[in-house]
């Protein structure tokens, strides 16, 4: 089935929409969770949340800012990383705060340079090499372990390591050595 095809399904909340979903994009969701949650029973309810959210957000996606897989991969990247913290201070599960506490977010200067420094860090990224800013995202932003990117890289492990430290000094260099790598 097609992936307009699937997200049609979805749209109407009709069922063989989700197992079509479930089915073709599975694999992709089980990649993406598998290093952020070690925990087979953690990686399955991970799963059943993201096919959840996706069933009642599938509305949300926008197709011209950019693809499903996209977004279903931030989506599930997001999902797993909230679960890991969870699990992690489990004390703070289902606390909310005051609205009487005062807010502890960063002052609007701080913010605007905050904002600043990540423009400039994405358009660096956006300079690198194809592979090189693959590497940075797998080990980075989908947490994956050295010994599985080595694995389907074709690489060593040291090599693998060898070539983020390269890279993070490459990064520290182009941000004027700020440490932000």
């Amino acid at each position: 089935m097609e992936e307009r095809e699937i997200i049609a399904l979805l749209v109407q909340q009709d069922d063989s929409g989700l197992r079509a979903f479930q089915t073709r994009y599975g694999p992709l969701i089980r990649y993406i969770i598998a290093p952020i949650l070690p925990d087979v029973r953690e990686q399955e309810e991970c799963f059943s949340d993201v096919s959840w959210k996706v069933w009642n957000r599938i509305e949300t996606y926008q197709a011209d800012r950019g693809s499903f897989k996209s977004w279903l991969t931030v989506l599930t990247r997001n999902t797993a990383l909230n679960r890991a913290r969870r699990n992690q201070h489990p004390t703070q599960q289902g606390e909310e705060l005051s609205p009487e506490l005062p807010d502890k977010g960063p002052a609007p200067e701080e913010a605007l340079l905050h904002q600043e420094q990540m423009l400039n860090l994405k358009r660096i990224l956006w300079q690198l090499d194809e592979k090189e800013r693959i590497l940075l995202f797998r080990k980075y932003y989908y947490h994956q372990p050295t010994a599985q990117i080595a694995a389907e890289l074709g690489m060593t492990e040291r090599a693998v390591e060898g070539r983020l430290y390269r890279l993070k000094q490459k990064l520290r260099d182009r941000l004027g050595g700020e440490d932000h790598a």
